[in-house]
């Protein structure tokens, strides 16, 4: 005897990030999702992690590799972020720059708090 299939639980889209600029002009493409205050994707955190865990437990056996491959990680860890800044930088400045009608103001100063978000978010590095 086979079971009745159950339907399939409807998808509901994810709601705004109220920190994330939105711009007015085209849709934005979904992103892996970071972990809260972090700026990777938890995937990409992980191989990371892993990567400098192998590192750090492979000095005693080989010091030199073990530190050219924490200073390889380093380097693309630093490239990446940077990337993500940028894009992030990007995405913020759209949001303002094309705001036009009764809205201008309001968009100004969900701006402006964005910025100081993320600037303050980075002075604490």
């Amino acid at each position: 005897m086979t079971e009745p299939q159950q339907p399939e639980p409807p998808q509901f889209a994810r709601r705004p990030d109220p920190q994330e600029p939105m711009s007015m002009s085209e849709p934005r493409q979904p992103t892996p999702a970071a972990e809260p205050g972090t700026a990777l994707p938890p995937g990409e955190c992980d191989k990371l992690q892993l990567r400098l865990h192998h590192a750090v437990n492979g000095f005693v056996d080989a010091p030199r590799p073990a530190v050219e491959e924490a200073d390889a990680l380093l380097g693309e860890l630093i490239a990446k972020v940077g990337q993500i800044l940028g894009e992030r930088h990007a995405m913020m400045r759209e949001s303002w720059q094309d705001a036009t009608g009764d809205s201008v103001t309001e968009d100004l100063r969900t701006a402006l708090r964005e910025y100081r978000s993320l600037a303050e978010r980075l002075l604490r590095l």
